[in-house]
């Protein structure tokens, strides 16, 4: 009898190691990249969000709109030479999108060729009905978003009608933004003219533009504290296949180098204001992040 019990045992935990290791594996796509795996999309990803309708009641009115810097790159290769299928997490672009516009403000869209955003549709909420109306509606923008160089070129004066810069996380916001030469030019631009800066997520390594053809001393946000996803997180993540290999560089280290302290050590629901810089640590945070932007920018434009 015992010993039946013993084999059984070890023909569930042999099942058991079997499908973990299974669906812990990345998903391979078409394209020859690959995906979460079911494991870590259950973990890491929601049919639903927590926006809360939350309603302003003096929304603005005026033309004060918000830049969103997104990403056009799908491919992350990782250290291991394997592809990761990213872009922009739809979750950290809409929902706080959404909040803005419900405070009267016009969300713009820029990628840096004016080629379409890269969205990462395996995390979008699939049973969320606010978040895929607003998703219906603000299609047009994502897929004939505005160029980075004719922003710089046309619309970055002194006295425009912008307030803000927002850059959505996603794995995409590490894929040419922290290069970007226009991008340094808009993120000095907006802390030259007192705009508001909000990054969620992976977004704030797209900051590290701010540094090109400067030394560490001179960065922009050094002595700074904001929320943003972990390092630490990011390195877990081939362990349950939500990326196919370790990551090809470390973005929160560089911003550490650089005189940036990361307030967060979890995926949480961390939100963070240090002066004008609004930062959200994860996916979790985008409601409150979305709301910390809208009021800050209504309290701005109402004083």
């Amino acid at each position: 009898m015992i010993k039946k019990i013993f084999i059984g045992l070890a023909v569930f935990l042999l099942l058991a190691f079997v499908t973990l290791y299974m669906t812990s594996r990345p998903t391979a796509t078409e394209d020859g990249a690959y995906i979460p795996s079911p494991f870590a999309l259950k973990l890491a990803t929601s049919s639903t969000t927590d926006f809360d309708n939350t309603v302003y009641e003096n929304p603005h009115t005026g033309n004060k709109k918000v830049l969103m810097v997104c990403t056009e790159e799908r491919f992350m290769t990782m250290a291991n030479g394997k592809k990761f299928s990213t872009g922009n997490h739809p979750v950290e672009m809409m929902l706080p999108a959404l909040h803005l516009k419900n405070a009267g403000f016009e969300v713009e869209v820029v990628t840096p060729t004016g080629r379409p955003v890269a969205v990462e549709m395996w995390a979008m909420p699939g049973e969320d009905k606010s978040i895929n109306a607003f998703y219906s509606e603000f299609k047009k923008k994502i897929e004939n978003p505005g160029k980075l160089s004719d922003f710089v070129q046309n619309s970055m004066k002194d006295n425009s009608d912008y307030i803000a810069v927002f850059i959505p996380g996603g794995h995409g916001a590490m894929l040419g933004l922290p290069e970007n030469r226009d991008l340094n030019k808009i993120i000095h631009w907006s802390h030259e003219n007192d705009l508001h800066m909000l990054a969620i997520c992976h977004g704030p390594a797209a900051l590290l533009a701010a540094s090109l053809d400067s030394d560490k001393d001179a960065f922009i946000y050094k002595g700074y504290k904001i929320a943003s996803f972990p390092d630490a997180v990011d390195a877990q993540g081939p362990m349950i296949g939500y990326t196919p290999g370790a990551m090809p560089w470390i973005y929160g280290e560089r911003l550490n180098k650089l005189g940036v302290t990361i307030i967060n050590e979890a995926a949480d629901n961390t939100c963070h204001v240090d002066r004008k810089l609004i930062t959200g640590a994860s996916p979790l945070a985008a409601n409150e992040f979305g709301k910390l932007a809208a009021n800050a920018l209504l309290k701005e434009v109402n004083q």
